[in-house]
């Protein structure tokens, strides 16, 4: 079973994405991170206009593109995605709002990262309850 922790009411999703990648990448982790595209769109950007000495090595890979070589794959430790993608080989996944996702099948960590909006409070909610359902351990970390 996988572990799975709820971090919630967070503010800016993308600043505490930010954050959260700079500290797996400097733990030398391999993570998938889902989001909506116009929510990893705007990550993708920010982590491109990050601290030029705090650069994160990370990859957009867009809905229906082919994947990379797997030179690539090897050589990039953060993925940006709206589905799963097993052959990537990440160890964590980072949820940002994707419902109907199964990450726990795919990875050994899951984070489900909720923000204070109403309906996501809601959708975070409904997803706790599936995990729970199958019997994963669950953590919550309250943000604020």
């Amino acid at each position: 079973m996988a572990e799975v922790v709820f971090l919630t009411g967070v503010a800016d999703m993308v600043d505490f994405a930010g954050r959260l990648l700079r500290k797996k990448y400097r733990e030398g982790a391999r993570v998938a991170v889902y989001a909506p595209s116009p929510l990893l769109q705007r990550l993708d950007q920010a982590l491109w206009v990050s601290e030029q000495l705090d650069f994160i090595p990370h990859a957009l890979l867009r809905a229906g593109s082919a994947l990379p070589s797997a030179v690539m794959i090897e050589r990039t430790p953060l993925w940006l995605l709206t589905r799963p993608e097993p052959a990537l080989h990440c160890d964590s996944g980072i949820n940002l709002g994707c419902d109907e996702l199964d990450l726990a099948s795919v990875h050994e960590r899951v984070a489900e990262v909720v923000s204070l909006n109403a309906d996501d409070v809601a959708a975070g909610r409904a997803r706790w309850k599936r995990y729970e359902t199958q019997g994963h351990q669950l953590v919550h970390r309250p943000q604020r």
